[in-house]
């Protein structure tokens, strides 16, 4: 197998990266709250299938009237829909939050729980949401795998898998711990801006060497 050249892939992208104005929502997000479980939680959860600018305003609306699970708990279901709206499955997201607010109450004296099997056990939270918790409130080394790491991993040729929770654990054994947590937050910006799943800029790509172009039929 083909040795993959992890440090000049990131040091590329990481190059790349001090050109771009914004970064992914739930980290923006997490910079705001000064790294606060809480809000990493809640802005994770409804980042799901949302737009990073609609992620932002729906997580600022909701922490300013429940910065903690406790305010969050005491708070009607209709009004977290309100306030999180117009998020992807804003309904379903407002019942998990509620009922994550309670779970942390009645087990964890409010808090978040820094491990992967408790975080995973709270309603909602799948591995995407758990690893991204865990990078980015506790700072711990996590492999957060989302669509984008999924798709520009296959596409590269750096991995083969069926699935995101595949891919992760393929990435937890060929990739150096050192960049588990910077994956995620590289490659979310490259897949929106230019690595894209239809047509991506493979002109402009700063990782084009690396990449086999698995599955790309026109780019630009």
């Amino acid at each position: 197998m083909k040795k993959i050249k992890w440090d000049l892939i990131f040091s590329s992208l990481e190059k790349w990266y001090e050109g771009i104005s914004s970064d992914p929502s739930v980290s923006t997000v997490a910079q705001h709250y000064r790294r606060d479980p809480w809000a990493v939680l809640a802005s994770t959860i409804i980042s799901l299938r949302t737009k990073d600018d609609v992620t932002i305003a729906a997580s600022g609306r909701l922490l300013e009237e429940a910065g903690t699970p406790l305010q969050l708990s005491l708070m009607k279901e209709s009004a977290i829909e309100k306030l999180i709206y117009p998020a992807g499955f804003y309904r379903n997201k407002a019942a998990s939050l509620k009922k994550i607010a309670g779970i942390l109450i009645d087990q964890y004296s409010g808090k978040v729980p820094s491990s992967m099997d408790s975080l995973l056990a709270l309603p909602g939270v799948g591995r995407k949401t758990a690893n991204l918790v865990l990078n980015e409130a506790f700072d711990i080394d996590a492999v957060c795998v989302d669509i984008h790491v999924h798709r520009i991993s296959n596409r590269c040729g750096w991995l083969s898998s069926r699935d995101p929770n595949e891919t992760e654990m393929i990435l937890r054994e060929i990739l150096p711990q050192k960049y588990w947590k910077r994956i995620n937050f590289l490659l979310v910006l490259y897949g929106q801006k230019l690595c894209r799943p239809v047509s991506p800029y493979c002109s402009r790509c700063v990782i084009n060497k690396y990449c086999s172009r698995n599955g790309i039929d026109h780019s630009r």
